[in-house]
């Protein structure tokens, strides 16, 4: 026997960017959105009566999709201490599985319902998902890396492990065992923090990047790269990969190829505002770190203008940079650049699921589950309001 709900709506925000509707009413059959009408109150129809239809009254509450955090390390926490983030770093899976448990559930309390992992050291993350899935009693989507690769003697080991010298990249990739749900390449150096704007030597050359996306490609993994900087950015972008994480100083040229080539850019503009937290608390300069987070935020008004497509990630994990509370800072940074609110639950929803291969979430259309949050109030409220989050619902069933 098919289930029926109405659910009321104050404000809707479906995910694709369009404007804002007001008193939108859902008809969901089996957890699925069957229409989207408007003015709940010009139309209440006799099935809102029916009592074999159940009615969820949101009228006072807006109502967007789930959220998508496409950049996190689930394995670390956003903690300033030292000592605290070398053992998370060097911990065994037992204790990981602990602190990976406790950060899903902060993104689930933020309403974020899938995270795209960029990598650890240990791959505990990738172990994690391949031991609990499905996740009972979690209902956040992993899509982990596993552990990402990178040039013996350069930045990575943090979030994966060196390229075997006896080997290729390519054939790397082809070789890997590991059940990851996309590859994850290293193909710069961090941003600097006592000199602005200085760029690192890319990690790998064109042909050795363009050959191992489509190793990735033919084994049907995505490649994620973390670049920095014009040239190890143009690289991993003319190699054909599918997002650029992080992507400071990268210029307009790299954004326009990113345009016209639908490549993914995942900002993490956020960090940087974290490092002036995290400089000023141990009592350094926060110079460099404040004017990165503008050059970022220029670059976003850039994108913007170009249509990049941009799917909001935290790096959620990096110093002060915390799990689901982040992804409120990045949204106001997007919004700080110029991007409506629609704009921005775009690219913290349906971009994000787009690029997680997210079938599920993005959406709140007809043909796509109930899956979405409610917030307090009306839209002017956001991003802020995402702090007191009146429910979570998944396919029409409240979870939090």
């Amino acid at each position: 026997m098919s289930k029926m709900q109405i659910i009321n709506s104050g404000w809707l925000i479906d995910g694709s960017g369009s404007s804002i509707r007001t008193k939108a009413q859902l008809r969901v059959i089996n957890g699925c959105i069957d229409a989207v009408r408007e003015n709940w109150s010009a139309h209440p129809g006799k099935m809102a009566d029916n009592p074999d239809v159940e009615t969820l009254d949101l009228k006072n509450a807006t109502i967007l999709p789930a959220l998508v955090d496409s950049h996190v390390h689930l394995s670390m926490s956003g903690t300033m201490d030292q000592a605290e983030r070398l053992r998370q770093l060097d911990t065994g899976f037992g204790p990981a599985e602990d602190v990976i448990r406790k950060h899903l559930k902060q993104h689930l309390a933020a309403g974020v319902l899938a995270v795209r992992d960029g990598g650890d050291k240990r791959a505990h993350v990738l172990r994690y998902k391949r031991k609990h899935v499905p996740l009972q009693g979690m209902p956040v989507q992993i899509k982990s890396a596993g552990r990402a690769w990178h040039k013996p003697g350069r930045y990575g080991k943090l979030i994966g492990r060196a390229l075997d010298v006896s080997r290729s990249l390519c054939q790397a990739i082809e070789l890997e065992n590991d059940p990851a749900d996309h590859v994850k390449i290293v193909n710069s150096g961090l941003n600097s923090l006592t000199q602005f704007g200085q760029e690192t030597l890319p990690q790998f050359n064109g042909d050795e990047l363009q050959a191992a996306v489509s190793a990735a490609d033919h084994r049907g993994f995505k490649t994620m790269v973390h670049a920095n900087g014009l040239k190890p950015v143009q690289i991993a972008v003319s190699a054909g990969c599918h997002s650029i994480e992080h992507g400071f100083f990268m210029g307009r040229d790299n954004l326009k190829s990113m345009a016209e080539k639908a490549v993914f850019w995942v900002p993490t503009a956020v960090t940087m505002q974290a490092y002036c937290h995290y400089l000023m608390q141990i009592g350094k300069n926060t110079d460099i770190a404040r004017q990165n987070l503008d050059h970022q935020r220029e670059q976003l008004m850039v994108a913007r203008q170009l249509k990049v497509p941009i799917a909001l990630g935290t790096d959620a994990g990096s110093p002060a940079v915390d799990h689901g509370a982040a992804i409120l800072d990045e949204m106001k940074i997007l919004m700080e650049a110029g991007f409506s609110i629609e704009e921005t639950i775009r690219c913290a929803t349906f971009n994000g699921a787009q690029l997680l291969g997210i079938r599920d979430l993005g959406l709140l259309v007809p043909g796509m589950p109930a899956t979405f949050i409610a917030v307090k109030g009306d839209p002017s409220g956001l991003p802020d309001s995402l702090k007191r989050i009146q429910g979570v619902y998944l396919k029409g069933e409240s979870i939090g």
